[in-house]
């Protein structure tokens, strides 16, 4: 395990989507994993991680373009709220101590239809000592101003909060990036729709220092499809600068391409690329968005595994609605989302190992879901 990584302790988040102004706080482990009905909020959670990426790649109003307006992103629209507030608590321990940093900001509404950032805000201390430290950074207004401000605690944060990347393997039509040819070059990093896996698997297979990896990957699909042998990633030509998904079966005598593949196996393939990858690829904290889906029970347990696993070199956040996946882990590794149907807002329940030992030792976390003991049944 990385002892020295810093980990992403709590994010508090108001009138954002379904968080109600006055904020929601969520705590983080190893493993957080976010169990909700349709509706109860989970995906907005994602989307702020989403939005957190634009917002610190001085790409906020890009992300605003693409939902469609900035009402949209408050909540219950601008009428209602006109400001978004958040906040991430970090925390880094080592033999000589913690240090922890806060990042702050505020997203204010204005005409015709933006979100500018109102306040950004850095907060730090260490363990020894009793006052922390902050400062307010200055910006456009229109863009976050982290990336040009040169404090230290501000160069450590921008470098934090890219590397929160959030992951959705949804999209496996036939005219999705994944089955697609992709430039051989795009190989830095799995993207967030896996839509550069063929490049992505083929630098790691080219590798010496990074091949023990590719194969654990391949063993790990064999698992799940017996009948899959490996991929194939050679060009047709010196000049081609593409490549695409192919792999043979077991027999070795016919390529099959990715439009040959279950759109379960090939999300599979996705999941297993990014959670296996070498460690020192790894982002700090992996976000995924209903990884389940297409999945059979077997690969759900293989995910799990494989989600264990990482989380000794990142963090993992999970969202899902399968109850079969929230049995491979611990109850208190679990957050129940539901629908505060009072205050028509999203509530975020971590919960209590201790409260629960007696219905575990009678009942899977799947039966306690069914029987609305967790909570958050629609």
């Amino acid at each position: 395990m990385n002892t020295d990584r810093i980990m992403l302790k709590k994010v508090n988040i108001g009138g954002y989507k379904s968080f109600q102004p006055e904020g929601q706080e969520i705590s983080f482990g190893d493993i957080t994993v976010l169990l909700g009905a349709n509706g109860s909020g989970k995906s907005n959670l994602v989307s702020f991680f989403r939005m957190l990426n634009y917002l610190t790649t001085k790409g906020l109003q890009i992300y605003i373009e693409r939902q469609g307006s900035a009402s949209s992103l408050l909540y219950y629209g601008a009428k209602t709220t006109n400001h978004i507030d958040f906040s991430l608590s970090f925390e880094q321990c080592k033999p000589d101590g913690c240090r922890t940093t806060m990042y702050e900001g505020t997203l204010s509404y204005g005409m015709p239809d933006r979100l500018f950032l109102s306040k950004e805000k850095v907060t730090y201390k260490r363990t020894a000592e009793s006052i922390p430290k902050e400062y307010y950074i200055t910006s456009n207004l229109v863009e976050s101003g982290l990336s040009e401000d040169s404090h230290t605690p501000s160069k450590i944060l921008i470098k934090i909060l890219s590397q929160i990347r959030a992951y959705q393997f949804h999209d496996t039509s036939d005219t999705a990036k994944i089955k697609m040819k992709g430039y051989v070059e795009d190989c830095g990093y799995l993207r967030s729709d896996a839509g550069n896996l063929a490049a992505f698997l083929k630098s790691m297979k080219e590798k010496p220092e990074w091949k023990k990896y590719y194969d654990r990957i391949i063993r790990h699909i064999q698992k799940v499809m017996p009948q899959f042998f490996d991929f194939e990633f050679e060009n047709p030509s010196a000049n081609d600068k593409y490549v695409m998904l192919n792999w043979y079966d077991n027999t070795k005598d016919y390529l099959f391409g990715p439009h040959q593949i279950s759109d379960g196996s090939l999300r599979y393939m996705a999941l297993t690329a990014l959670l296996l990858q070498p460690p020192e690829m790894l982002p700090g904290v992996i976000v995924l968005d209903e990884p389940e889906l297409g999945l059979h029970p077997t690969a759900l347990a293989e995910l799990a595994a494989m989600i264990r696993m990482v989380s000794a070199n990142c963090q993992v956040i999970i969202a899902t609605q399968s109850t079969r996946l929230v049995d491979e882990f611990e109850p208190d590794q679990i957050v129940v989302v539901e629908r505060d149907e009072e205050n028509h807002c999203s509530q975020f329940k971590r919960l209590d190992k201790d409260k629960l030992k007696d219905w575990v030792t009678h009942y899977s976390m799947s039966e306690l879901w069914e029987k609305n003991v967790l909570g958050g049944q629609p």
